[in-house]
């Protein structure tokens, strides 16, 4: 595949995504398909433009539209011009419904790029299954999911989440935990499973913290205070932080006005990326972590090409370029391979052309879309940098096959997810051999 191998793909899914390629016929559904109307090809983007995510979900509505944009200028698409049609569910969970649903009924839209956090993807969910159409979703989520009309391009919690806390056990040396997250869906489900995890490992119920505060928090000086007390047990203390949206600026002031340093009490965040650190003053922050399969400061040539056009994009020489950008960066390009495979935009035939379609990323490697409509990624460990960006600490040799349900979990440890014939099945038990249904947790 050139440049490096994909080191962390077992051959049995390396297989899987070999019969992915070759596998172009439809699957089987007794929803009707439907049909690209002739001009344009209307291509969704269902990003949060207002309200407590705008402040990471406004970027990846302008790297859709960059995307699409040179998608045009290179001829377009099965010769037609893509057009994007841009909503703004503003925070607002129940919203995104309503407007996927104008994005599919309405608008005719072929795919649609959206969603950052769980309660909104879990919103949109039936509207995408009902109404048989494609999502990217492209923000790293806590599993426990795998439906046939979601494409999951950010991480499931093997390629971050666990990653992150095995570095910080065995190079940090870390023994109490603080699972510190946005009382929602993904921080609660994702603390399960590293709560699971953890106690795997012999970390006992008493050395693990958990603490979940609503959307936009900002006063946080009592929970700093708490974090701050339980890691002076003289003990090797860390945060794993699972806070979302801009109530991760006044959490990291509030850990720099109390005097928290990385070296005291570490801080490896699943969504903090370079937009939110560039709203703070990061030099207090030097040292603090967080775990992605992309940084900005990565020295790759596709890299390079991809922040100089955003900033070109967005006229904006300070703008900076993500993980989430990077996972939407692949899965557009992977929906263009799909399609002029399939040599349509038809919806059951571009979901059965996707397994198996490999297309760059950003870090030097490739991406592959496996059968459990996940994507393999590397998993990089980053420190924050007084200029906002981060210096990799840790990388994984290779990139790292997805595993949506969780093996720490019981209700989950025996599912796994393969939606190519003859199996075609999100939740498949593998000791009871048969299909659950339409289900996540």
């Amino acid at each position: 595949m050139g440049r490096r191998s994909l080191g962390g793909l077992s051959l049995a899914a390396a297989a899987a995504a070999t019969i992915g390629t070759a596998a172009v016929g439809t699957i089987a559904t007794t929803r009707p398909a439907r049909a690209q109307s002739a001009g344009t090809i209307k291509v969704g983007v269902l990003h949060s433009l207002s309200g407590t995510m705008a402040i990471s979900e406004t970027p990846l509505k302008e790297v859709m539209l960059m995307l699409i944009q040179q998608q045009n200028a290179n001829g377009g698409l099965l010769g037609q011009q893509l057009e994007a049609v841009v909503v703004d569910p503003a925070s607002n969970w129940p919203l995104f419904a309503e407007k996927a649903k104008q994005l599919l009924s309405v608008d005719k839209c072929a795919a649609v790029f959206g969603c950052w956090t769980s309660v909104s993807r879990k919103s949109v969910l039936p509207v995408f299954e009902q109404l048989n159409g494609i999502l990217f979703y492209p923000v790293q989520y806590e599993g426990q999911e795998c439906s046939r009309n979601i494409f999951y391009t950010g991480a499931a919690p093997n390629q971050q989440a666990i990653p992150a806390v095995d570095y910080l056990m065995n190079t940090v040396h870390v023994k109490r935990w603080v699972l510190a997250g946005t009382d929602y869906v993904y921080p609660r489900t994702t603390n399960k499973i590293l709560e699971a995890y953890l106690k795997s490992k012999g970390v006992a119920a008493s050395d693990i913290m958990i603490n979940y505060t609503p959307f936009g928090y900002s006063d946080w000086q009592g929970i700093v205070s708490q974090i701050k007390s339980f890691g002076s047990s003289g003990q090797k203390t860390a945060v794993v932080s699972t806070i979302n949206g801009d109530a991760n600026v006044p959490f990291y002031k509030e850990l720099g006005n109390q005097g928290i340093k990385a070296t005291d009490i570490p801080v490896v965040a699943f969504s903090v990326g370079e937009q939110e650190l560039a709203g703070i003053d990061t030099k207090p922050l030097i040292g603090h972590l967080a775990a992605w399969n992309y940084f900005e400061s990565v020295q790759d040539p596709a890299n390079t090409q991809f922040i100089a056009d955003f900033k070109k994009f967005t006229n904006n020489p300070k703008a900076v370029t993500n993980d989430p950008m990077e996972a939407a960066y692949i899965g557009f390009n992977m929906w263009v391979k799909a399609v002029e495979k399939a040599n349509t935009t038809d919806t059951d035939a571009v979901i059965a052309a996707l397994p198996g379609i490999v297309a760059p990323n950003l870090t030097g490697d490739y991406a592959a879309l496996m059968p459990n409509h996940h994507i393999t990624k590397p998993v990089l460990i980053g420190e924050i940098q007084g200029n906002g960006q981060f210096n990799v600490v840790f990388e994984t040799p290779g990139t790292v096959v997805a595993q949506p349900w969780s093996p720490y979990l019981p209700e989950s440890k025996d599912l796994i997810g393969d939606w190519l014939p003859p199996m075609s099945c999100g939740n498949y038990d593998v000791v009871r051999g048969k299909c659950l249904g339409t289900k996540s947790a």
